[in-house]
């Protein structure tokens, strides 16, 4: 069960009609417990007040919120490359679960509904970049995408796995993975279940390569292989490419689908004898996220043994650094079900 409706009502007049609902007034405003990067560095909680809701639009009491090791590290070190919405303060996150607590005239998810919300932007001057992190949260209901509420914590998932998705759809799957952090975890297990080869993962850390699921997690100094047809790197490490390149079979394709602070180079020679394709894959659109929940609903493509830290959300400052620091901790999970 979810907590009780923590989100305050705060007056900011002196007209206080004694009425049950006093979002609906004006004069008073909800505020919410939210994650805010302040500056580089620094990361608080705090009470936010939240946007009106709008017709088309729901209320989502968020259970869990997902802490990206990409994105979220990069706007932690204030390194993140310019970006569309980028300042401080903001609020980060993108990975969010919970219950619509209430809807729109307009929107189609109704309240008691369990959804996963990809970020919202809703805290008025306070940046959502990606706004996901926060203990209540206002979204257009179109974002809202509906998903097993006994997944629990594992729904913040669906963001990274939709990443995954983006990056196959359409395009030749892969045979090679470069880092076994969670999107190449999830990135393997996606190729798998969609019924492709299982591809080979390369990790360089020795404390990484347990938890596979039907593939092969291998050293890369200890892989001779130089003929992979589709090399995906989700290592963010911008260094590699040369090395990729050199792995490819002529006419091969090395896909970056991780996320890269540093610029991207490499030697033309190589590239030319191998007559070698690059491609960039982006960030899921909505489509990927309705194939992944429903490859997830349906449990085809599963999330188990991917959460590796559970911290409540009012230690939020600890759970980031680490996040950061500490590289047994593949992936971070904030609850917010226990904030009074």
């Amino acid at each position: 069960m979810l907590r009780a409706n923590t989100a305050k009502m705060r007056q900011v007049d002196t007209f206080a009609p004694d009425l049950a609902d006093k979002r609906s007034l004006k004069g008073w405003e909800m505020q919410a417990h939210a994650v805010v990067f302040e500056k580089p560095g620094t990361v608080t909680v705090q009470d936010l007040a939240l946007d009106d809701m709008g017709p088309a639009d729901v209320l989502v009491d968020v259970a869990w919120s997902g802490i990206s090791t990409g994105t979220e590290r990069l706007l932690w070190a204030g390194k993140m490359p310019p970006f569309p919405g980028m300042g401080y303060p903001l609020v980060p996150g993108y990975e969010s679960v919970g219950r619509v607590r209430e809807a729109g005239a307009d929107a189609h998810h109704r309240p008691g509904d369990w959804v996963f919300v990809p970020g919202a932007s809703c805290f008025g001057p306070v940046k959502g970049l990606f706004g996901g992190a926060a203990e209540t949260l206002v979204i257009k209901d179109s974002r809202a995408v509906s998903i097993r509420e006994d997944l629990k914590d594992q729904g913040v998932l669906l963001a990274l796995a939709a990443t995954a998705r983006h990056a196959v759809a359409g395009h030749t799957p892969p045979d090679l993975i470069v880092g076994h952090g969670v999107l190449g975890r999830l990135l393997a297990r996606l190729t798998v279940a969609l019924g492709h080869p299982a591809p080979t993962v390369w990790e360089a850390n020795p404390a990484r390569r347990s938890g596979a699921l039907g593939y092969a997690v291998v050293d890369p100094e200890e892989d001779p292989k130089s003929d992979y047809s589709a090399i995906y790197d989700v290592s963010g490490d911008s260094g590699l490419l040369d090395a990729l390149i050199g792995r490819l079979a002529p006419g091969g394709e090395v896909v970056l689908a991780g996320f890269y602070d540093q610029r991207l180079s490499f030697a033309h020679v190589p590239a030319f004898l191998k007559e070698a394709r690059l491609r960039v894959a982006a960030e899921w659109k909505p489509a990927d996220l309705a194939v992944t929940a429903q490859l997830i609903n349906n449990g085809a493509l599963p999330l188990d043994n991917l959460i590796t830290s559970r911290v409540d959300a009012s230690h939020a400052e600890d759970a980031y650094a680490t996040v950061f620091e500490d590289s047994d901790c593949l992936k971070m999970v904030l609850n917010w079900r226990n904030l009074q």
